[in-house]
């Protein structure tokens, strides 16, 4: 049977697929807490949520890399919310490193925004989820995360790592009735990947926000490629051989 949310938490909703998933959950009648930096942003999204008369969003503006502050704002909202049976991290940054350049301060920020603030907050979901033995957790990494790339070391870094977090947290509360999804986009038509010069196979924003909401509200703790013809992009890349894979401008 189709999971149906009621109340959710979409972290790094202020824009992109986030933003997306939000609308659409507030369409099906969810009532969502819209986290992200930009106030103005969230704003919108929240007024554009109120004026269709469908579904309710708050919104918070919340830094991820504040991590000290995660467990007081997630009491809050679910307060606020009424209740709490999705968790969506999708806060995400990506930087394209210029040739030569080294940048440690950058690489650092997208570890910390894209892996260690997921960390951060499915945290102390998953520990209420298990004792409560329902709920969904729906992380947003990426194909980028298969191998490591030259293009976008860190960001393929983090995906990477938040894909094995996930898998690490579903395999510790899968068997207590918690669903822990785990998303690999290709290329979505977002503001993140609008200065990319290829991006084959892209997608618009709805179609990737429908997609992902469908696999988390299948349940049984999927990890799934969106669209599905990433898969097979996926097994391509994991098997080829390092000195081939290096000589590819991705």
């Amino acid at each position: 049977m189709s999971l149906a949310f009621r109340h959710a938490i979409v972290v790094g909703a202020s824009s992109g697929i986030g933003a997306e998933i939000a609308r659409q959950l507030a369409a099906d009648g969810c009532a969502v807490a819209l986290l992200g930096r930009r106030a103005e942003e969230l704003e919108r999204i929240r007024a554009e949520i109120a004026g269709r008369g469908r579904g309710s969003a708050i919104a918070a503006v919340h830094d991820v890399t504040r991590y000290d502050t995660v467990p007081a704002l997630l009491d809050r909202l679910i307060k606020e919310l009424g209740g709490l049976d999705l968790l969506v991290y999708a806060a995400g940054i990506m930087h394209k490193p210029a040739e030569s350049e080294y940048d440690f301060a950058r690489d650092r920020a997208e570890i910390e925004v894209n892996l260690l603030g997921a960390i951060a907050w499915t945290t102390p979901v998953a520990a209420m989820f298990e004792a409560r033995r329902t709920g969904t957790i729906l992380g947003l990494s990426s194909i980028a995360g298969e191998r490591g790339r030259r293009t976008f070391p860190a960001y393929s870094t983090s995906k990477a790592g938040l894909t094995t977090w996930l898998e690490a947290l579903r395999n510790r509360v899968a068997r207590h009735g918690v669903n822990v999804v785990t998303v690999k986009p290709g290329f979505v038509d977002t503001a993140m990947t609008a200065s990319l010069e290829q991006k084959p196979m892209v997608i618009p924003v709805q179609k990737a926000a429908s997609l992902i909401l469908a696999a988390a509200r299948r349940g049984g703790s999927p990890s799934a490629f969106i669209p599905w013809t990433w898969w097979l992009v996926a097994m391509m890349l994991r098997h080829m051989p390092s000195r081939i894979f290096r000589r590819l401008d991705i």
